[in-house]
């Protein structure tokens, strides 16, 4: 279904109960709500959560922002590198209004949140500005955004710039997102070709806005380090990173529970930036357990 949330239209889904505990996935860079697996979401429904997934602005169905321009990606990467200072068209705080917007509509006081890799920045944000939203937080595979902590290798950093030898080509596509899936996915859990040829063919089919993409890799870049706020998050919280992360090295998972008060860290053997599905209960395991402690 589609709301009106923040001045903008977010396409969104609830499952579950009415009457279960409220909990919000929020996805990652350039991802659709539906990287949110179908038979993940049932088995959070299956613990008692209403699970509530949507697509994140300017990705998917939601509203975009198109007339804003596309960012020119190598430029913006210069001035982060150096320390300048980064212009975005939109920021992650706005996204995490989005998500406060989005529980207003929906009549929920407040949730669980769950958000993997730019979710979880965006979670952070959420926790942060609108506390009282926030019944527990699990973050996934993200960061702190602190420049001291170690990045992706030359090679992801490449992967992840690089776009499909043929832009309107949907095999072209569908190929590239593969190659770059298999590159940052999970060592111990590898997925099949098979597998993320399907899924991945559904998502593009679904939507493809690489315009959308390269604007929320600059919202990233803009909000920069969140050490300093993160003392102030309040919600019990549940770090999961993978050791194996090529993407967002492990040090981040490490640094991110140090620095949110009372946070609890699962560091995952095998597992890279992806959601294997042999750790969907251990995800869920993690979810359940900051819902617990709320």
């Amino acid at each position: 279904m589609q709301i009106s949330a923040n001045g903008i239209a977010l396409e969104v889904e609830d499952h579950g109960s009415p009457s279960g505990e409220p909990l919000v996935l929020i996805m990652g860079l350039g991802m659709q709500l539906v990287a949110w697996h179908d038979d993940f979401v049932q088995s959070l429904v299956a613990r008692g959560f209403r699970v509530i997934r949507f697509d994140n602005r300017d990705i998917g169905l939601s509203h975009n922002f198109d007339h804003l321009g596309v960012p020119n990606l190598a430029l913006e990467a210069l001035k982060h590198a150096v320390g300048f200072t980064v212009r975005a068209p939109y920021g992650l705080v706005d996204m995490a209004n989005d998500t406060a917007a989005m529980l207003d509509v929906l009549g929920i006081p407040s949730a669980h949140i769950c958000g993997a890799s730019m979710g979880g920045m965006v979670a952070q944000q959420l926790a942060v500005r609108h506390p009282q939203r926030v019944r527990s937080l699990t973050l996934m595979m993200t960061t702190s955004g602190s420049r001291h902590l170690p990045g992706p290798s030359l090679k992801v950093r490449g992967a992840m710039l690089s776009s499909p030898a043929d832009a309107k080509g949907f095999d072209s596509i569908v190929a590239h997102y593969v190659s770059l899936y298999k590159l940052i996915g999970s060592p111990g859990y590898p997925a099949t070709d098979e597998w993320l040829t399907q899924r991945l063919s559904m998502s593009v089919r679904r939507s493809y806005r690489p315009r959308g993409t390269a604007r929320q890799l600059i919202a990233i870049a803009a909000d920069g380090d969140r050490s300093t706020l993160l003392s102030r998050i309040k919600a019990p919280t549940q770090v999961l990173h993978g050791l194996s992360d090529p993407l967002v090295p492990v040090a981040a998972g490490r640094d991110l529970a140090s620095k949110i008060p009372g946070a609890q860290l699962d560091l995952i053997a095998g597992m890279g930036h992806d959601l294997p599905v042999p750790l969907w209960p251990r995800f869920a395991d993690g979810i359940s357990a900051a819902a617990a402690r709320a």
